[in-house]
């Protein structure tokens, strides 16, 4: 289990800060680490209007950039170290971008985790 170190990771990256009169980012950081063992971090944007996006959103695309697709664990992190599970937008994205992560463990609490397979058991995509 890799919980406490993505915790830590993921507790790194959230620093929020404001970055205009309409958006900030930082307030949720998110850490995942890959099937091959390579760790990514991203932030959250919070912006108006609904064009930000989830810290989760922002670790994937850093994996992806490096060629991977594979996620074995997510979690994240507020700047009160408290976890936040991923959303639905992201439990989709994770299970879209490779049919392998429906086996994602997603952290839902520091002592309850669960796999995309579990929290999407019904995949609309699969009618």
């Amino acid at each position: 289990n890799n919980f406490k170190m993505l915790h830590e990771e993921a507790y790194k990256v959230s620093k929020s800060r404001k970055l205009s009169r309409l958006a900030s980012c930082g307030g949720v950081g998110s850490a995942l680490i890959t099937k091959n063992g390579n760790i990514y971090t991203g932030l959250c944007i919070d912006a108006s209007c609904g064009i930000g996006f989830c810290a989760e959103h922002s670790a994937i695309a850093e994996m992806l950039k490096h060629g991977e697709s594979e996620i074995k664990e997510i979690i994240a992190v507020n700047e009160q170290k408290k976890i936040l599970p991923a959303c639905g937008r992201c439990r989709e994205l994770i299970f879209q971008i490779n049919p392998h992560n429906k086996n994602t463990i997603i952290h839902l609490s520091a002592n309850q985790q669960k796999t995309i397979k579990a929290l999407l058991p019904e995949p609309w995509s699969a009618g």
